[in-house]
């Protein structure tokens, strides 16, 4: 965990992990254009647990490839309404979870959608960075994820 009072710096792109919910790895867009971060889902059912509601879904985890799967099941925090950039207000199920990225491993909402269009399968919103980061544009993955090996990491790069 960073004990510094510097926020470490992100790239456009960073690797993440999701702890929480058995994510050893993923691949993330760093966007301090959204306010709330969003995690690919699919086949997303609520479910009852001990008097709380949870859903179970699906994740496709890596980029421009739909036959990995990971089942996932979290607690429901909340259900509300999300505009996209596109202007498309859609109800989404947001959960709790921890996010690992670098040394900082911390809890995020999330927001479940389809991002299978996308190129990424996770946004990290700017509630998400506030306070512990900030983002230098033109590099990518300036971040380690704790897992990886060298030759699997990708190296930072500068656009």
């Amino acid at each position: 965990m960073n004990t510094t009072t510097e926020p470490l710096m992100l790239g456009w792109r960073e690797w993440v992990a999701l702890p929480g919910l058995k994510v050893p790895a993923l691949k993330c867009k760093v966007d301090t254009g959204a306010r709330s971060s969003a995690l690919h889902a699919f086949s997303v059912v609520p479910f009852e647990r001990g008097g709380e509601t949870w859903v179970r879904f699906g994740l496709h985890p890596n980029q421009q490839e739909t036959e990995t799967e990971l089942w996932c099941e979290a607690k429901v925090l909340d259900k509300r309404n999300v505009t996209d950039s596109g202007g498309n207000v859609t109800e989404r199920y947001f959960i709790q979870t921890e996010v690992m990225i670098g040394s900082q491993c911390f809890s995020i909402e999330l927001s479940l959608t389809s991002r299978d269009t996308m190129m990424f399968r996770m946004l990290l919103g700017r509630e998400a960075m506030r306070k512990r980061f900030v983002v230098d544009p033109g590099a990518s993955y300036l971040q380690p994820l704790a897992g990886l090996t060298s030759a699997d990491e990708p190296k930072a790069t500068s656009l």
